[in-house]
């Protein structure tokens, strides 16, 4: 490489949601073209289609001097970690099922966390390279509903992975066309949802891309 040439922050984006071309994908489609047209290079996962894998097992093994900061539990969550371990920044996102994340964002989440979690008063994180993160979350409830759920989730990123911003969108639209379908969905306006997919979720993309601009620029 010659003298002066700038290397390209690596940002890796992980779905944690399993349907393709829907909300969560959507939105972290568009924060990941943000960190591109700052300039960086994207790498992403899809936890639905990885090989398997489970969240931590308990072993200890990232707690022994020469694996500190380091998951050594082999599966299919291995190759994403050990990206994030090496990335610029990260994106991740996940829809909400049941007042939480789903059970793939929290496997990782588990795995990214602990490894870093020294039990040391003093020194209670060996992570030695924090990295921005933004944490998009979309859920068919409002999203006023999971206020303290989402900062908790902030506040030990904050802690553990690094400066972490976040981006809910809420009330969303679970199916392209309600009108097909004969389930007898009376617990919400399916106008309503129509009507804000088509108003407020355009201007959720925009922020998603500015977001992701912004946090890797």
């Amino acid at each position: 490489m010659y003298k002066g040439a700038v290397m390209s922050k690596k940002i890796v984006a992980v779905n944690a949601g399993p349907r393709k071309g829907f909300n969560t994908e959507t939105l972290i489609s568009q924060a990941s073209k943000g960190a591109e047209a700052a300039g960086a290079v994207v790498e992403r996962f899809d936890l639905f289609r990885l090989e398997k894998y489970t969240g931590c097992i308990s072993c200890f093994g990232c707690k022994k001097e020469k694996f500190k900061g380091q998951c050594i539990c082999r599966d299919g969550l291995t190759q994403v970690l050990d990206a994030i371990r090496e990335a610029d920044g990260l994106i991740i996102g996940s829809p909400n099922y049941l007042g939480e994340m789903t059970a793939s964002f929290r496997a990782l989440y588990e795995r990214l966390i602990f490894r870093n979690l020294t039990y040391n008063l003093e020194k209670p994180c060996c992570n030695e390279r924090f990295i921005p993160v933004l944490l998009i979350m979309t859920s068919n409830a409002p999203d006023t509903m999971y206020k303290g759920l989402v900062e908790n989730y902030q506040n030990t990123l904050n802690r553990f992975v690094g400066p972490t911003e976040t981006l809910v969108s809420g009330n969303t639209l679970q199916l392209k066309d309600y009108t097909k379908t004969d389930w007898e969905w009376t617990l919400f306006d399916v106008k309503e949802k129509q009507l804000r997919h088509e108003t407020v979720f355009p201007k959720e993309k925009q922020k998603a891309f500015e977001m992701g601009e912004k946090l890797f620029k």
